[in-house]
């Protein structure tokens, strides 16, 4: 399957160094300061997208134009999503997007989905979440971290969840979810030990999203 990058730093290149053991070819690489350029697809079936929040909504929309399956990792960009969906729909292509393409924390999530409602029955149960990552990385707190705070609101725990984060050395990304009673404590943790984890999430997705219609998330695919 070829496969068009956007975005070339540490993530980019992760996907372009294990895209071949996926059965991908990279067939042109987008640096972030021109993602959002009329951008030449290069023949791609699947552009997968880790630039910049700011330039996704045009982004996506030079790649719809080429009926361009997509694939965006990226963050920062939410507020604009009925826009990017619309785009999406209109041209008939296949859109995955997740602020964080570790199987396993999709997974965890449905723990702290069915906790979060388990706990959403009793009064006296407090609840935080606390996520840690490299000193790098601009966003806090990280779009997994609001995205689990939604998960257990979904889930009807509406009551506040303290929200911190930690940004030092290399830390790959670690989630902790905690509830707190009179007299117990309950943590749930996802912790990546290495950040391949999300390229390679990443090159499931666009194998999983090619030739698909419609907005997806990583729910959906697992």
């Amino acid at each position: 399957m070829k496969i068009l990058l956007v975005g070339h730093g540490r993530m980019g290149k992760l996907i372009e160094g294990l895209a071949a053991s996926y059965g991908c070819e990279v067939v042109g690489v987008v640096t972030s300061r021109a993602a959002g350029t009329a951008l030449d697809g290069k023949g791609a079936e699947v552009a997968i997208d880790f630039s910049i929040g700011s330039a996704v909504p045009e982004t996506l929309s030079g790649l719809a134009a080429q009926r361009i399956d997509v694939v965006i990792g990226t963050t920062g960009w939410q507020a604009h999503e009925g826009a990017c969906r619309q785009i999406a729909d209109q041209a008939g292509i296949g859109v995955i997007a997740s602020a964080n393409f570790a199987i396993g924390l999709h997974i965890f999530r449905r723990a702290v989905r069915e906790a979060a409602a388990r706990f959403a029955a009793q009064p006296d149960i407090g609840a935080w979440i606390h996520e840690s990552h490299h000193a790098g990385k601009k966003d806090a707190p990280s779009g997994t971290a609001l995205l689990l705070r939604h998960t257990m609101a979904e889930s009807g725990y509406t009551r506040p969840v303290d929200l911190s984060s930690t940004r030092a050395g290399s830390i790959p990304g670690t989630h902790t979810v905690g509830f707190d009673g009179p007299s117990e404590t309950v943590t749930l943790t996802h912790t990546v030990r290495d950040r391949s984890v999300f390229a390679r999430g990443a090159l499931d997705a666009a194998r999983w999203v090619r030739s698909k219609k419609g907005w997806f998330t990583v729910e959906d695919m697992v």
